[in-house]
């Protein structure tokens, strides 16, 4: 039961955000960073941002040379250049907004190992390099020398990507929340929005028993979307991980891919954190469930001991899963639902890069949408 100040004050707010990732904390700074006065809110279901952005591996990458050959098969050159630019442009906007100091940013590069079924790759490193030299300004792909002790009768190559780093996830997240809460960001966790209405001149969202309303609502929920808007394309893809305790001696450092970055590995604090896998079960690994899949985690660990780290003990420390959001192709989805909601969701795995630049264009949909 609700009292008259609580219905009074306490429920009425400019915009809602659904959703306290990556992309959602973004939005609602990039709204009050437009409109100083307007009284955000932002709604989360758990009581940390559940999905992937607190549970990925701390990649901030722009996709190894593997994936974006395997983009070009489904979209066009243009296409993949300008998803290219979206993460890359994306990359420096997080970085510029949070500072390098606060995130453990860290450009090591990445390199992909190749395997014999990946030797075609080789061919196109110079065609790859000329497509994306005018948004890069550099050679983005070259060959590189396998000094760091993987297997080589797996290894064939490695290609080194120059434009790819790493960062600290837990440290990303938490700048971003004292970010959003500097600049007047209401952030309520634990709740899980159940329905909402709209009207010619408001939306109402309903959560339990309290109906927050705003002029306007962006949903930034991922993977979870479909619960609140049921006929979007998109699916979820569960992503598996596990991280090592420290290995003395530890080979290499910097992030790594392996098959179409279907697998990822990276050096952390002496420790090897490596996932991926789902395409091992893309059926099963297309859930909301944050489970574990023990044959996914099994190759896993036979790939860390035999691939990448062979001849070296390890124990296993800890293991997750992250809920990433996929579509037809890696397209997010960012627009206007309808003429009181706006989406900004299916990051495709690449929330880390994308998500500063989606919320900023996000923002500006709610701004427009409010002003139309």
């Amino acid at each position: 039961m609700l009292s008259y100040w609580e219905k009074q004050a306490l429920l009425q707010y400019d915009y809602i955000i659904a959703g306290s990732g990556i992309v959602g904390l973004s939005t609602a700074i990039s709204l009050r960073e437009a409109q100083p006065d307007a009284r955000v809110l932002v709604l989360e279901k758990g009581v940390l941002p559940t999905g992937a952005s607190t549970k990925n591996a701390g990649f901030a990458c722009i996709g190894s040379l593997t994936e974006l050959l395997a983009d070009l098969k489904v979209m066009s050159a243009e296409e993949v250049l300008a998803l290219v630019a979206l993460r890359w442009k994306g990359l420096q906007a997080l970085r510029h907004r949070l500072g390098d100091q606060h995130i453990d940013y860290r450009e090591n590069g990445s390199y992909e190992l190749i395997g014999e079924q990946e030797l075609y790759a080789l061919s196109e490193i110079d065609g790859m390099n000329e497509l994306m030299r005018g948004l890069l300004g550099g050679k983005a792909f070259s060959l590189a020398k396998n000094e760091f002790g993987f297997n080589d009768r797996y290894v064939k190559a490695l290609i080194r990507n120059n434009f790819e780093g790493e960062l600290h996830t837990g440290k990303m997240m938490r700048r971003l929340i004292d970010l959003a809460l500097y600049y007047g960001v209401e952030i309520k966790t634990g709740c899980e929005i159940g329905h909402f209405i709209e009207n010619d001149n408001s939306i109402r969202v309903s959560v339990g028993e309290y109906a927050f309303e705003a002029r306007q609502l962006g949903i930034c929920t991922n993977a979870f979307t479909k619960k609140l808007i049921p006929d979007l394309d998109l699916q979820p893809g569960r992503g598996q991980v596990l991280i090592t305790d420290p290995i003395p001696e530890l080979p290499f450092k910097g992030i790594y891919h392996m098959d179409e970055g279907y697998y990822y590995f990276r050096e952390l604090e002496g420790r090897v954190l490596f996932g991926g896998g789902r395409n091992m079960d893309f059926k099963g690994e297309a859930t909301t469930n944050f489970e574990l899949n023990p044959n996914i985690h099994k190759e896993l660990e036979n790939r860390l001991r035999h691939i990448i780290l062979p001849g070296f003990s390890f124990n296993i420390a800890d293991r997750w899963t992250g809920i990433m959001a996929f579509g037809q192709n890696r397209q997010p989805v960012i627009r206007r639902h309808s003429a009181r909601i706006a989406l900004g969701v299916r990051m495709g795995g690449m929330g880390v890069a994308i998500g500063t630049a989606i919320g900023a264009q996000l923002a500006d949909i709610l701004l427009k949408n409010d002003h139309d």
